[in-house]
């Protein structure tokens, strides 16, 4: 497993703790590769652009909750690409223009987990952006696949100009020295990952650990969604009139499972119960209201619909991907 070992020489202990494995294309690939991975979706007077970071491969025994053929029987159901290393599984970031200002939800790998990701960077320019134009970073938690993004190479600020937004309970957990203590030894460098990548924006006053009510961007509503992480937080959007994205993180990992069973959990959810009623609490919101949404583990560009199948007691939902079409105004 590719790792930025000199970096972390425990990294690739830490990321096979988080149940990841990462793979670069084999080199008779190396020609066929995608263009960038930048995809646009208007949703009202939202402009909402979709960054790829790259993929990685969760291993389907760390699916908890579900027999192993039911399981299997999903995944094939659904199509969803696996390798002996796991299920293929999208890593996403979403860039929201609302009015004037630009707001990044995520910010993908940087170099934390090898060659296989580390794109949303070098696709937001692609899309056109500078990252100095963008005003508000939302974290939905402090897991390296959503943080390290936030440094360049060199361990710059990557987004200069803009605040580093973070739940005030993931803040505590993933930024003090004590927890990290407590932690099995394994964890320890995704401790230091998050306190390395948001130190240059706290020196620079750039930093902000939010809790309810605290003051937040205009437009900007925080959904606590606590489970995988002790903080995690979806982030919903607002237009004008009923238009919104709500952007969740990692309510879901394994979708062609996860949301035809959401009592599914992930190994290494913090707290596997909370994780679930989180899932459920948010999948049954969604449908009903319609809404459009963006996972950071969905099938890139990873934005769509939540519909309810069925009339069981025991919920199901079903992921209807957006469809591509041009947008924009001449």
């Amino acid at each position: 497993m590719p790792t930025n070992t000199r970096r972390f020489p425990k990294l690739a202990a830490a990321l096979l703790a988080l149940g990841v494995a990462t793979n670069p294309l084999p080199a008779a690939a190396a020609d066929f590769t995608q263009v960038p991975g930048v995809y646009r979706q208007a949703i009202g007077d939202l402009q909402v652009t979709a960054l790829f970071d790259g993929v990685a491969f969760l291993p389907v025994q760390q699916l908890k909750g579900m027999p192993p053929a039911k399981t299997q029987a999903s995944l094939d159901t659904f199509h969803v690409p696996q390798t002996q290393d796991g299920v293929q599984t999208a890593v996403n970031a979403y860039l929201v223009r609302r009015g004037g200002e630009l707001l990044l939800v995520d910010t993908g790998t940087a170099d934390c987990f090898g060659p296989a990701l580390g794109q949303v960077l070098g696709n937001l320019r692609a899309a056109g952006v500078r990252p100095e134009d963008v005003r508000h970073v939302l974290l939905t938690h402090a897991h390296p696949d959503h943080l390290c993004g936030v440094l360049t190479a060199d361990g710059q600020m990557a987004y200069p100009n803009a605040t580093l937004w973070l739940s005030e309970a993931d803040a505590r957990y993933w930024l003090d020295p004590a927890t990290r203590d407590l932690a099995p030894e394994a964890m320890h460098p995704l401790f230091d990952m998050a306190r390395r990548a948001v130190a240059p924006y706290q020196a620079a006053g750039r930093f902000k650990a939010v809790g309810d009510g605290d003051a937040l961007p205009a437009g900007v509503e925080r959904v606590a969604t606590p489970g995988h992480t002790p903080g995690h937080t979806s982030w919903r959007v607002h237009g004008s009139g009923q238009a919104s994205l709500l952007v969740w993180g990692d309510v879901v990992h394994y979708h062609a499972v996860q949301l035809r069973h959401p009592e599914a959990a992930f190994e290494y959810d913090s707290d596997r119960r909370q994780a679930v009623a989180s899932r459920k609490r948010l999948l049954a919101e969604v449908a009903e209201r319609g809404e459009w949404v963006a996972g950071a583990h969905l099938p890139f560009p990873g934005m769509g619909h939540v519909v309810r199948e069925g009339r069981h007691s025991a919920a199901s939902y079903r992921w209807v991907p957006t469809e591509f079409g041009p947008i924009g105004k001449p």
